[in-house]
């Protein structure tokens, strides 16, 4: 699906869109071990609010692009990977929250197509993200979005320290 105002493949899988009122906390969706304590945190909080977890899975441009046949079946399997993670994860936030979650899967650079599906998605209300532990700092994500866009951000950014026990993330939400 390639939404009307834009260039950029979308794709939603869950129902289309929330409720007027209902909030929505959006997770960036990877493999790190900090965005399992975002996503804890953003279904705890649209559990006790009645709101709405929302999915991004961005689809990084592959390195590779000699032969458009392998491109092809590159951009494919990472797709179905895409695909088979955000079903695992969504069986996760509906037994948390006891709603389906909004799926979203887009390809480009994970921070271009994050910024763009905010601005574009007035549904929105909170981006959730978790710090990673390492020496290396919070993540390029987040010192991006910190560092970089500062105020500009149309939503409220949440940061979740990646140390942080479930428990610990049940206390605070």
């Amino acid at each position: 699906m390639v939404d009307e105002n834009s260039e950029r493949p979308s794709e939603q899988v869950a129902p289309a869109r929330p409720a007027e009122k209902e909030r929505v906390f959006l997770v960036v969706v990877d493999e790190s071990e900090e965005m399992q304590n975002a996503l804890h945190y953003a279904c705890r909080r649209a559990r006790n609010t009645q709101g709405r977890v929302a999915l991004l899975y961005v689809i990084e441009p592959a390195e590779f692009q000699h032969w458009l046949g392998v491109e092809r079946v590159m951009q494919d399997e990472a797709r179905q990977h895409a695909e088979q993670i955000l079903q695992t994860l969504a069986a996760r936030v509906q037994a948390e929250t006891g709603k389906l979650p909004i799926l979203h899967v887009r390809e480009g650079r994970r921070r271009d197509e994050l910024l763009a599906m905010i601005e574009e998605d007035p549904s929105i209300s909170l981006l959730v993200l978790g710090m990673a532990t390492s020496r290396e700092g919070p993540g390029p994500l987040v010192t991006y979005l910190v560092g970089q866009m500062g105020g500009q951000m149309r939503v409220p950014v949440t940061l979740v320290p990646g140390q942080l026990t479930p428990e610990e993330i049940d206390e605070v939400t």
